[in-house]
């Protein structure tokens, strides 16, 4: 024990942890990959551990052979809510998942491979075998008390408790999100103290006191789902009052890196998980400076909110690609508010329910206030940082800690301008065909003149979900603020659905409409371009943006909305390109009549690549060398059609479902091509 001791209280031992950690991590997570263990893709038996209910399906992860994630799309699905911890048989097909294809946005596939999740069922039947256990009993009990008559209730009941946002609207979300104080909501350390105070005033005289709140820690952590916070915070007090009660004395940021060594030991991949990495930041940088966290409580609040921004801003800025500049004085209110009022005020309602229309009016406050602050306009916009950068940001920190030198405090501020910076020195002219499922979308980039045209928005019919959150998300990752030129071909839904949601989330600064009448979609946009005070214009002829300009070919009104559709050409540095919407073989017989347009560089393929369009004497004569084909995989239209692909055989064919998104980059006369399949 004695030797132990020594070791433990040794600061070497935590130099090597550490190193040990770094190459533990990178083995495991780069070299060394997971495999499904499942061949057989008919029926799997399994415990339920979670369960969503959404408004059209039910989700579960089932813990079989190995874990995976089930979708039921049922019309029953509520008949089945309270399945958690039920031993259960299910058959499905299994969904095909890929990768982003559009950079720098969710990769949903690589987030189920960090959980050990390889598969994802879509379920056709589910048979119940055998009710739950007790500890899922227990979880049951607790999950059904928040779900109560009031939905917002239920919402910030299950938020601050369990730390589960899947009934939280998008909107707020989004919204806690840009404004810096989503952390706030995370299960930690908060919930922990709070635990083991009560705990410890109720058992005070108990002989097994310390046992039974390990107990119940580990149970919470349970019902929490093994979050990664959740888990250093609990791990951090089973560990500082064991090594207490034997009398080892080890500084606390060295117990923090303890509890790293045990969550990284058992899963590696939770390196990945940004519960993780703003939970172990926060907490060392907070526990280094503690010395320096002095003053009133306004003060000491304001340094903690101020040494947290700056440890989490490499991750902030590449998880959002922005960062809200009053986020720092934003938490010295909502710290003290949530943490001392809100979240008490959750766990009383919670067994006494009569203090709902207290909880209700809080969340109002909290609610309202986060709407009226997003919309200050007080975010700034910044580009993916490089790793290299994150590493320099992270070494400069390090340094100012041991040698506490301002300079270095500085080089922290470079490098974010730098980071700002380094795209306006691209002179690159980047064109991109987004891959929104059965829909369209393209951007044009010119570096050289820092103009944005999108042309296009998609949107998926009877859904809530919008393809356009990644576009814009992409583009921001590029630190790119606001679109010049919102150019839409026609009012159909796949292109300009999600209109509302671009203009909303970036800045546009003009629309551009098609020929012939406004359709219910094109007016009910318009009301809130007018609402917006966006600028919008129809049946253009010509477009000069700078050294770039694009020509409307189809100011013709056919009065039907494909054949309508804005046709677009441009060239950039000799290449031509031709963006053909939705038109038909008729109008592109009277393009070939009206116009000398042959050996276009890059076509993008009329409708989808259906067979009203791209007739094969349209290909002929302007002999595209590159097709882009923006289409769904499997979709219900059976696009592209095989007598369009086989006229298109003459050109390099490039395909959004197989090919993800297509990107062309013109530099000093040159075209490159890249492309971001699954």
């Amino acid at each position: 024990m004695q030797r132990l001791k020594i070791i433990l209280q040794s600061k070497y031992t935590y130099y090597f942890l550490f190193i040990f950690l770094l190459f533990y991590v990178l083995i495991f997570t780069y070299f060394i990959h997971y495999e499904s263990k499942i061949t057989n893709y008919e029926k799997f038996t399994g415990i339920v551990k979670e369960v969503d209910i959404s408004k059209d399906k039910l989700t579960f992860i089932l813990d079989s052979s190995e874990l995976i994630k089930c979708n039921y799309y049922g019309k029953d699905y509520l008949d089945y809510k309270d399945i958690l911890g039920n031993l259960v048989t299910i058959s499905g097909e299994v969904t095909d998942l890929k990768n982003n294809t559009i950079p720098n946005t969710f990769n949903y596939k690589k987030y189920l491979y960090n959980n050990k999740i390889y598969n994802v069922i879509s379920v056709n039947n589910i048979e119940v075998l055998k009710s739950d256990n007790i500890f899922y009993k227990i979880k049951k009990i607790l999950t059904n008390k928040m779900n109560t008559d009031n939905e917002l209730v239920t919402t910030y009941l299950n938020l601050f408790i369990l730390g589960n946002k899947s009934t939280l609207d998008e909107n707020i979300y989004n919204s806690y999100q840009s404004n810096g104080i989503w952390h706030l909501f995370a299960i930690s350390g908060t919930h922990i103290s709070l635990i083991v105070l009560v705990l410890d005033k109720l058992l005070k005289k108990f002989k097994f006191k310390n046992i039974f709140i390990y107990l119940i820690l580990f149970y919470f952590m349970f019902l929490t789902d093994f979050a990664s916070s959740v888990m250093r915070a609990t791990i951090y007090y089973y560990l500082s009052t064991i090594l207490k009660k034997y009398n080892v004395l080890i500084p606390s940021q060295n117990i923090l890196l303890l509890c790293a060594f045990i969550i990284l030991v058992v899963n590696p991949f939770y390196i990945y998980d940004v519960g993780f990495q703003y939970s172990f930041l926060i907490s060392l940088s907070l526990m280094l400076e503690k010395d320096n966290i002095k003053g009133s409580y306004i003060r000491k609040l304001f340094k903690i909110s101020l040494i947290s921004f700056i440890v989490s801003l490499p991750i902030t800025i590449n998880l959002n690609y922005e960062v809200n500049i009053l986020s720092i004085l934003l938490n010295i209110f909502y710290v003290p508010f949530i943490t001392f009022i809100v979240f008490p005020i959750s766990i009383l309602t919670l067994f006494l329910s009569f203090l709902s229309p207290i909880f209700i009016f809080l969340i109002n406050i909290l609610e309202v206030s986060n709407q009226f602050i997003s919309k200050l306009n007080t975010i700034i916009i910044i580009p993916k940082i490089p790793i290299i950068l994150i590493i320099f940001y992270y070494l400069s920190l390090l340094l100012y800690k041991l040698y506490r030198k301002k300079y270095y405090l500085i080089i922290l501020v470079f490098i974010i301008i730098l980071n700002i910076f380094l795209p306006k020195f691209d002179k690159s002219t980047y064109i991109y065909y987004l891959d929104v499922n059965q829909g369209d979308s393209s951007i044009i980039i010119s570096q050289k003149q820092k103009d944005v045209i999108m042309i296009d928005t998609g949107g998926i019919f009877y859904s809530n979900y919008k393809v356009s959150d990644n576009s814009v998300k992409f583009l921001k990752s590029l630190g790119i603020s606001h679109i010049d030129y919102l150019i839409l071909t026609h009012g159909d839904y796949d292109h300009l659905g999600d209109s509302s949601n671009v203009i909303d989330n970036i800045k546009v600064k003009n629309v551009i409409f098609n020929c012939g009448n406004f359709n219910d979609l094109e007016s009910s946009l318009i009301k809130e371009l007018d609402s917006k005070k966006i600028k919008y214009y129809s049946c253009i002829n010509e477009l000069n943006i700078n050294n770039t300009k694009l020509n409307f070919l189809n100011n013709f009104d056919y009065n039907n909305e494909n054949d309508n559709s804005i046709i677009l050409y441009t060239k950039i540095d000799n290449y031509e390109f031709l963006f053909m919407g939705d038109a038909g073989v008729e109008v592109e017989k009277n393009l070939i009549e009206k116009y000398n347009i042959q050996d276009i560089d890059v076509l993008k393929v009329g409708h989808h690549g259906s067979k009203t369009s791209s007739s094969k004497e349209f290909i002929d004569i302007i002999n595209p060398k590159y097709s882009i084909i923006s289409v769904g995989k499997n979709n219900f239209y059976g696009h592209p059609h095989k007598d369009v692909l086989s006229i298109l055989k003459n050109s390099i064919i490039y395909r959004t479902d197989k090919d993800g998104s297509i990107m062309f980059k013109i530099k000093n006369n040159k075209l490159g091509i890249v492309n971001y399949s699954s």
